[in-house]
C-alpha cells in the first residue's frame, strides 16, 4: 500500500490515476492501463472518463476505434496532483 492509499483509500480512479503519473510522459491505451493495474477495460473506462473532462488526463484518438491517454501537463489541476502526489510520497513513506 502506498501513501496514498493509506490516506485516500484504494479506488479505481485513484489507481488509474497513479498509473498515468508514474507514466506521465508515454502515451498509453485503455488496454495497456487495464493490463498494468489489474484493473477490467470497463472499470479503466469508467472512472477515466471525469479524468478526461476534468482536463486532467489527454484522450487523443488514433486512428477510427483506438484511443491514447496521457497525463495532461498543461492543465493547472494535474500539474497540482502530481506535486502533491510526489509530496505525500516523501512525507509518509
Amino acid at each position: 500500500m502506498d501513501s496514498m492509499e493509506k490516506i485516500f483509500g484504494k479506488t479505481a480512479q485513484m489507481t488509474v490515476l497513479k498509473n498515468l503519473i508514474k507514466n506521465q510522459n508515454e502515451p498509453t491505451y485503455l488496454s495497456g492501463i487495464a493490463e498494468e493495474t489489474g484493473l477490467s477495460h470497463s472499470s479503466v473506462s469508467r472512472v477515466i472518463t471525469p479524468l478526461i473532462e476534468s482536463g486532467v488526463i489527454l484522450e487523443k484518438p488514433l486512428g477510427k476505434q483506438i484511443r491514447t491517454f496521457q497525463l495532461n501537463m498543461e492543465s493547472e489541476a494535474a500539474t497540482l496532483i502530481v506535486d502533491f502526489y510526489n509530496k505525500i510520497n516523501q512525507l509518509v513513506e
